[in-house]
């Protein structure tokens, strides 16, 4: 499914000092997008989430959210761009002292001018997104790690944003639990019209639900090869991207 550019990164160098993690990025993530970056591992996968999320500027090149470029504009647009995401970290990164529908109300209590009653009402209507109905007043040391995943993801939506960005949020899962968390996000796509890119190397979810990708190498320091994988897997020729689309099955 195409619709416009929403992400635009164009000629991206990614490094820690005199260190080049990766060079020369160039891709488009566009509105709809489940758009994947995979990788081995030390590619730079989480790196470059960190550049597109704003918490560590590019050694070269650009970012463009809807034609702006996000590390080139001032702090406060920066800012404002920056509210229009939603980050699910890899371990959920739920505070372990506060109940779910505490946790899910943060962002609207930081960010809103909403009362407690209509916070309380969206936070219901969040975590029943996402299929915890019921488990409002649960702490997340007493559910399970699918379920804290879960949790993660309905504070992430709590703003409604445009762009929702995941970090390897299939890690630490059972097979069973991740595809539930693969159809959620299949879902949320399809009803909220949500741009969602995710950082993973879980062959199941990529051939699942990935409509556009990158491959960063680690030996080239590159992308070697981007679009949808199920297309990468048919028709690519490059042995590395091969080897990382079968396991080394072939």
């Amino acid at each position: 499914m195409a619709g416009e550019p929403i992400i635009q990164v164009n000629h991206l160098d990614m490094g820690y000092g005199s260190f080049v993690l990766m060079k020369d990025l160039t891709f488009t993530v566009n509105k709809g997008d489940i758009f994947i970056i995979m990788g081995g591992s030390g590619c730079g996968k989480s790196t470059l989430l960190k550049i597109l999320i704003g918490l560590k500027e590019p050694s070269r090149g650009k970012v463009f959210y809807g034609g702006v470029s996000f590390w080139e504009t001032g702090a406060d647009e920066r800012e404002r761009t920056m509210k229009r995401f939603g980050i699910l970290y890899q371990q959920g990164a739920l505070w372990s002292s506060m109940t779910l529908a505490e946790n899910v109300s943060l962002p609207l209590e930081q960010y809103t001018d909403l009362g407690p009653p209509q916070i309380r009402e969206i936070v219901s209507l969040k975590l029943s997104l996402v299929g915890l109905a019921g488990f409002e007043d649960f702490y997340p040391s007493e559910i399970s790690g699918g379920m804290r995943k879960r949790a993660g993801l309905a504070r992430a939506m709590a703003l409604d944003p445009d762009i929702l960005f995941f970090d390897e949020p299939s890690a630490g899962l059972d097979p069973v639990s991740a595809k539930l968390l693969d159809d959620l996000i299949l879902e949320l796509r399809d009803s909220l019209g949500s741009t969602i890119v995710i950082v993973t190397h879980e062959l199941a979810s990529i051939f699942a639900i990935a409509n556009n990708s990158i491959y960063l190498d680690v030996e080239t320091r590159t992308m070697t090869a981007n679009g949808d994988p199920k297309k990468l897997l048919a028709e690519s020729k490059d042995p590395t991207v091969r080897r990382f689309l079968t396991r080394g099955a072939e």
